[in-house]
């Protein structure tokens, strides 16, 4: 059977398999539609939860970075998996005792004020939107893969997909597609690694075949991935080029923003008891956990393939470089969508591919004969085309293309379903129309989540970086802007309304700010970005993957400044946060 039919036949049985989990769970009442709810049992809450954190971000690009940029690359995996810990130990079980639909309906209660309602519904728009945008491009990239379309295309059929069973099944039925979703793409994930480390190591575990010997050589895999990157420009696959304030910024906002993500938050509302919310976190980590630990040794596997494919002879040699007319088929496949292309610079006929910004390099390239780079290949297209490149069968690259898939989605559709949320319950119901029906607020929720789809998919189609590069930027607004207000709310009786206002609005201007005017994000079409993305430029040093964290060290200070010098909280106030501390009670 042909790859394209068996791609088909794998997607579709899968797509199938959601869709008809939608529709048998579809939410019928509001309480279904944010919070399934609260019948979700710990073990399926943990897939559930495990697939909504583990998004295009985590499935397609975080290991495509970890290649490109090596040790660099780690701040992902460890400021992610980090932040998982610190929400699943400090904040869940409290958030699931207050017993809320949402974080700004949290928010409002605890600060008693619907003006800091709004201002967290404006801080958990910018969050969401800007998460959504990179998942949204990874939604584009895999179905442009899948159907061979440019990337654009992909993205628009993409849309659709989201909208039938976000807007359909609500909470209740994203939970159990998500389950669904998670058991695709976890098996999707490890099942080439498995096979691929099998072939370069004679290892079948990737989490030992990266630090093992290449086989019949006696030498390292990552030993033998330094020699040939060094040898092509290239820095060095196991040292990093970012400063240690930089690489300390940028885990802590991932860590932190973790935990200020309110499509992660809220599924620790769709649980019976405040004890399942701790279980629940509990499976959550285990079932991050077997992704996490595999996506170093897939991420270094593909640098070593993509290398060895591009350059199969000894380099500066005339016939060392892969002829272009004998590239192989997944590369043409990828030029189609637009995310891998060629520029035969010298005419030779050949792909050289290096680093042709490494002024000492450029000497020895220039004496090759190279007149540089002639292979341009998207971070996030290496999970995907990882199978392809070391010839797996047709089933396992098929199988990567469900998954992939499976990951974009879950994440995508969690993130609109919040956005939804907080416009129908905490904007029309909560501030402006308290009396709506439970009908139309679940109306008015599927058509935000229908308008939500469209701004994403804008968003989509021209981010502002890779995809997770672009969902670093989204937690470090939720590090700098709604962290703060939920660990001060829980920990600190006496931030009131006032200090918490201020504090999310600081944090949220400053790193906003900051992002727009380095890398663009919603204003590109008034010319943003207007500062030059570089080291000399940045603020400390600190990059705008990093510059969450002096966005919420102000948020802190402010909050607790302005809370000092206005009136403390009312009396119940204080005692509900004092309340909220013992979880054993709900």
């Amino acid at each position: 059977m042909e790859l394209q039919t068996l791609t088909y036949l794998v997607v579709g049985a899968s797509f199938a398999l959601y869709i008809g989990i939608a529709i048998w769970s579809r939410a019928t009442t509001t309480g279904d539609f944010y919070i399934a709810g609260k019948g979700v049992s710990p073990v399926a809450n943990g897939m559930a939860t495990a697939a909504d954190w583990m998004s295009a971000a985590s499935f397609i690009s975080m290991a495509g970075l970890i290649a490109f940029l090596g040790y660099d690359g780690s701040v992902y995996l460890m400021g992610w998996t980090g932040g998982y810990v610190l929400l699943a130990l400090f904040l869940a079980p409290y958030l699931r005792k207050f017993g809320k639909f949402t974080v700004p309906e949290f928010i409002a209660e605890r600060y008693y004020s619907k003006t800091a309602r709004i201002v967290a519904v404006i801080c958990l728009i910018f969050v969401s939107f800007t998460y959504v945008a990179g998942q949204m491009r990874g939604v584009g990239i895999v179905f442009s893969r899948f159907l061979e379309v440019d990337v654009t295309v992909g993205l628009i059929i993409g849309m659709a997909v989201v909208f039938v069973y976000a807007v359909l099944g609500g909470m209740k039925g994203i939970t159990y597609t998500q389950v669904a979703q998670y058991c695709v793409l976890i098996f999707a994930y490890t099942v080439p690694a498995i096979f691929i480390a099998l072939q370069i190591t004679n290892n079948p575990i990737p989490q030992i075949a990266f630090g093992a010997d290449i086989a019949d050589t006696g030498t390292g895999l990552l030993e033998k991935l330094n020699d040939i990157v060094t040898s092509l420009g290239f820095n060095q696959y196991t040292s990093g080029t970012k400063s240690k304030i930089d690489v300390f910024c940028i885990t802590l906002a991932l860590m932190v923003g973790t935990a200020g993500l309110p499509h992660v938050i809220v599924r620790f509302f769709t649980v019976p008891k405040v004890r399942d919310a701790r279980r629940s976190a509990g499976f959550a980590l285990l079932f991050i956990t077997i992704l996490y630990t595999t996506a170093p040794a897939v991420g270094a596997m593909a640098r070593y393939n993509l290398l060895n494919t591009v350059q199969p002879g000894a380099i500066g040699a005339v016939e060392g470089n892969l002829e272009y007319s004998a590239r192989p088929e997944w590369m043409k496949t990828w030029q189609q969508t637009g995310l891998l292309s060629f520029t035969d610079k010298n005419g030779d006929g050949r792909i050289q591919y290096y680093d042709d910004s490494n002024a000492e390099f450029a000497a020895r390239a220039s004496a090759y004969g190279w007149e540089g780079n002639e292979l341009s290949v998207d971070n996030d297209i290496m999970v995907l085309a990882n199978p392809e490149i070391a010839n797996l069968p047709d089933w396992v690259i098929a199988l990567v293309a469900a998954g992939g898939i499976a990951a974009a989605l879950s994440t995508a559709a969690g993130l609109l379903l919040v956005i939804s949320a907080a416009v129908s319950h905490d904007l029309v119901k909560g501030i402006f129309m308290p009396g709506i029906s439970e009908k139309r607020e679940l109306l008015a929720g599927r058509i935000a989540a229908a308008f939500a789809i469209l701004i994403a998919g804008y968003l989509g189609f021209d981010p502002p970086g890779w995809v997770a590069q672009v969902v670093a930027f989204a937690f470090g607004l939720a590090a700098a802007s709604l962290f703060p207000a939920i660990l001060l709310g829980i920990f600190y009786k006496r931030a009131n309304k006032e200090g918490a206002i201020a504090g999310m609005l600081t944090g949220l201007l400053f790193t906003y700010g900051y992002i727009e005017f380095f890398k663009g994000l919603f204003l590109k079409w008034a010319g943003a970005p207007w500062g030059e993305n570089v080291a000399a430029n940045w603020l400390f040093g600190i990059s705008p993957e990093g510059i969450g964290v002096i966005g919420m060290l102000l948020n802190f200070a402010v909050a607790i400044s302005v809370s000092k010098l206005t009136s403390p909280p009312p009396e119940h106030i204080q005692h509900l946060v004092e309340d909220i501390r013992v979880p054993r009670a709900a």
